[in-house]
């Protein structure tokens, strides 16, 4: 577990160390506005959980209340959010991928709870092992000599509340799904125009059908994301009435916007999933009509060229028979007679079903595969 003092007056941000330290030390003396972050790994907050408590009701007052720290501890929650009158809790879950692997629809969605602990004087964050959100904040506040400059974009500041910077890291969380929704797109996209050439043969429908597993399983971890995020919207009205004073209020409405800044985000992914799911149903269903309209030409062509043989067949059972006396028979050039009034029927035919569109030309000649 690492312990930051992050002081936003003074644009200072003091690197505490592992917490719980070796030597028993007293905390540093925060000034105004200023809070601590204690981030940690799940294991090694189930481990000095006993370091934690006391921590917290030293700074806060009170202790977590050990439904919040189950919840915590859980790996398979989903996103959701609880508060009581001290402090709020809000769980999120993050894509669990290595950095070097490419997001894929195929193999599932793995996922990891983030979970929050939201003081006013401290923030308490317990990720997954490894966690590289984790890791860019805090590189990102230790660097360089935890100063941020004026002078530097807004987007790079120190955050002002413990709130603030939960909702920094959940930001970056979203920005995760948003990458995922473009390499899901261009999967999807390529198996659109797969489906859609007459020429291919396409045999993807595992692929197909786990890749639409995976985008119902996006929008379901989506749309907890997005009631958890909303609930803490909710629960922000009532900060209100904590402190009427003008910069309490400026910092409770940049709060407000940042987390519908998160909420319009997600809701983004969401309504992206909603329209990928709908491109590849549209998509399934113009192959299997392309397929259809393409077996039915097939079917109208043989049905046209056993229709222009159908007399022609006649005329030769006839000369078949075996009676001595037929027409043509005993003439010499009987053979040619029969042949030539085949060849006209079968012509004639040909070119009265070419008239009716009952046949076309690449129908015969197979340039519709």
């Amino acid at each position: 577990m690492q312990l930051l003092l992050i002081q936003p007056a003074t644009k200072q941000v003091q690197d505490l160390g592992t917490w719980p330290p070796t030597e028993s030390t007293p905390l540093p003396r925060p000034e105004a506005g200023a809070f601590y972050w204690l981030s940690c790994e799940r294991s090694e907050f189930e481990a000095q959980l006993a370091a934690v408590q006391p921590l917290l009701l030293s700074l806060c007052g009170t202790p977590l209340v050990d439904l919040h720290i189950s919840d915590l501890l859980n790996a398979h929650i989903p996103s959701t959010f609880d508060y009581t009158s001290d402090y709020d809790v809000l769980v999120f879950r993050r894509l669990d991928l290595p950095q070097t692997k490419a997001p894929s629809t195929t193999k599932g969605l793995p996922t990891a709870p983030v979970g929050f602990a939201v003081f006013d004087e401290i923030l308490l964050s317990v990720h997954p092992s490894a966690c590289p959100v984790r890791e860019h904040y805090l590189q990102r506040l230790l660097s360089p000599a935890g100063t941020f400059p004026e002078k530097r974009s807004a987007g790079s500041r120190l955050p002002p509340s413990s709130a603030d910077l939960m909702l920094r890291q959940i930001d970056q969380m979203v920005d995760g799904y948003q990458s995922l929704r473009r390499d899901m797109a261009k999967q999807i996209d390529g198996w659109q125009m797969a489906l859609l050439n007459p020429k291919s043969r396409f045999n993807d429908w595992a692929e197909v059908l786990q890749a639409r597993l995976g985008l119902h399983q996006l929008d379901e971890i989506c749309e907890d994301q997005r009631s958890a995020v909303q609930d803490w919207i909710d629960s922000l009205d009532g900060w209100s009435s904590e402190d009427s004073s003008k910069t309490a209020r400026r910092a409770l409405e940049l709060l407000r916007v940042r987390s519908r800044d998160v909420l319009e985000h997600i809701e983004r992914v969401i309504h992206h999933v909603h329209r990928m799911e709908q491109s590849a149903e549209a998509a399934m269903q113009m192959h299997f009509s392309a397929q259809s309209n393409r077996a039915n030409d097939i079917m109208r062509t043989l049905t046209t060229l056993t229709a222009i043989f159908l007399p022609l067949n006649l005329i030769a059972a006839v000369f078949g028979m075996n009676f001595d006396v037929l027409p043509l028979v005993h003439k010499e050039d009987g053979f040619w007679w029969a042949m030539g009034a085949m060849g006209l029927i079968g012509l004639v035919l040909l070119v009265f079903f070419w008239r009716r569109r009952y046949i076309e030309k690449d129908s015969l000649l197979g340039n519709n595969d």
